[in-house]
């Protein structure tokens, strides 16, 4: 068995729930591996694919069936800075893609029977800037600029055969609308999710206009929220599912805050398994973490809505 199944991830979200896996670099962190340059965990895609690999396993055993590939902060711009061409940031992205699958036959090997997808993360123009204008948006570029800067890696990882594109930690309704364009016309499904804070997106913008923009997207299969607090999930919940009818795709951070400046988390933990079912009551279907959310916690969130 690989991660293709004959059940769609649309299909199984119509009628259950289903675990997403936690954050890609926290794990390799755990693992030893520094993260602390520009392209961030998409580093290990040319220097220690086996690494991501091994990070798409743990969650995968732990109780995830859906794998967010080391692709949110791969883009042609953010690898050319690294003197990689485009040819080689390309046969990357589309690595990204089979890292996850090699993961999920090796899951299938050692026992596991339930279905497992693979999501090819599209991160934010921000991330590529790496300064932390993620959590802001607003970087004084048109919609149509924003989707010229998504489209031609958008297109490569739709080329390498993902069950789904993440189109996540996105802050700004105007490079939701850009990514939104971006992905029509390539046959491969989509999730759009926002980072926000409180009801609003974090560029300020009213969650209904936000998750509205995707409402009458046919390749959107889940709307919903990742990178934010824990507490902002409930709220943002109850909003997409009634704006947009769809299923609602959540995945917070731990619940501590990120020092753009500093490049450490600050704070507390405030995500616990037991919010989850909760989450699932309001409308969420797509259920993990985000930074700070390890394979423990996936495995609490598997347990918790299983029982």
């Amino acid at each position: 068995m690989t991660s293709h199944t004959s059940s769609s991830l649309a299909d199984a979200l119509a009628t259950g729930t289903v675990v997403l896996d936690g954050g890609m670099s926290n794990q390799l962190e755990a693992a030893g591996h520094d993260l602390g340059d520009e392209l961030w965990s998409a580093r290990l895609l040319a220097e220690r694919p086996d690494a991501v690999t091994e990070a798409h396993l743990a969650y995968f055993l732990a109780g995830a069936s859906v794998a967010i590939t080391a692709s949110y902060q791969a883009t042609f711009e953010g690898f050319g800075k690294r003197g990689i061409g485009r040819e080689e940031a390309a046969r990357l992205l589309g690595l990204s893609v089979e890292l996850a699958r090699t993961a999920a036959r090796r899951a299938a090997d050692a026992g596991s029977e339930r279905p497992l997808w693979v999501a090819a993360s599209v991160g934010p123009y921000g991330a590529m800037r790496a300064d932390g204008s993620e959590y802001r948006g607003r970087y004084g570029l048109s919609v149509a600029e924003l989707e010229r800067f998504h489209r031609p890696r958008i297109e490569v990882l739709a080329a390498a055969e993902p069950d789904v594109l993440a189109l996540e930690t996105v802050p700004d309704a105007d490079e939701a609308a850009a990514l939104l364009r971006a992905v029509r016309g390539l046959g491969v499904p989509a999730w759009l999710s926002y980072t926000v804070e409180g009801l609003r997106t974090r560029a300020g913008q009213p969650l209904e206009e936000a998750f509205g923009l995707a409402a009458d997207a046919d390749e959107v299969i889940a709307v919903g929220v990742n990178c934010c607090a824990p507490e902002d999930v409930p709220g943002a919940v109850e909003i997409a599912a009634r704006v947009t009818g769809k299923p609602v795709v959540v995945y917070p951070n731990s619940g501590e805050a990120w020092d753009a400046r500093a490049r450490t988390w600050r704070g507390r933990t405030t995500f616990g398994a037991e919010q989850v079912k909760a989450w699932r009551e309001a409308g969420a279907r797509l259920i993990g973490g985000c930074c700070r959310v390890g394979p423990e916690a996936i495995a609490g969130i598997a347990g918790a809505l299983a029982a």
